[in-house]
């Protein structure tokens, strides 16, 4: 007799949490439209990448960020994670707010305020999520990378551009 496979090792459940993550960039790419004109339009550093990198970038992180959350959730019957996927959904909001900070309303302050506390989320999660699982803990860190890159890219365009971002 063949045993069905663990409710915790589910593929549906693993699909539900890419869901869940594509959503939120959906939606931080709904204000995102015209990102690639107002990120020509405003004075950048030298150092800036060019646009073209951040859909790829982005798309491999929140990927792995599905993943991390997924392994995470596979623990439930073993740990208490329903904090950390809360406190993952939470994140999520913080995350699709930046794009409609900076693309959307055009605020380098509200923007670099947002990715401040997304910033501390992310620590926090990739701490929990290691404490879970080694794994899901190890796929948050390129996500961390990035985003502390991204934060030293929005203090600087905030900087070279001043609050309200010319459109």
């Amino acid at each position: 007799m063949t045993s069905l496979p663990s409710r915790g090792k589910s593929p549906l459940a693993l699909l539900l949490f890419f869901a869940v993550t594509c959503l939120a960039a959906f939606i931080g790419v709904l204000s995102s439209r015209n990102a690639p004109l107002i990120y020509a339009k405003i004075v950048q550093p030298s150092w800036a990448p060019p646009g073209s990198v951040f859909g790829p970038v982005w798309s491999t992180l929140y990927c792995c960020m599905a993943i991390a959350a997924w392994l995470v959730w596979r623990q439930r019957e073993r740990l208490r994670v329903n904090v950390c996927l809360w406190a993952y959904g939470i994140h999520l909001i913080f995350q699709a707010a930046w794009s409609w900070l900076f693309f959307g309303l055009g605020r380098a302050d509200a923007a670099m305020l947002d990715i401040m506390l997304l910033w501390t989320m992310i620590v926090w999660l990739m701490l929990a999520f290691w404490r879970a699982d080694r794994l899901a803990g190890i796929l948050m860190l390129p996500y961390l990378l990035w985003v502390s890159f991204a934060s030293v890219l929005n203090a600087a365009l905030w900087l070279l551009n001043g609050s309200v971002l010319p459109r």
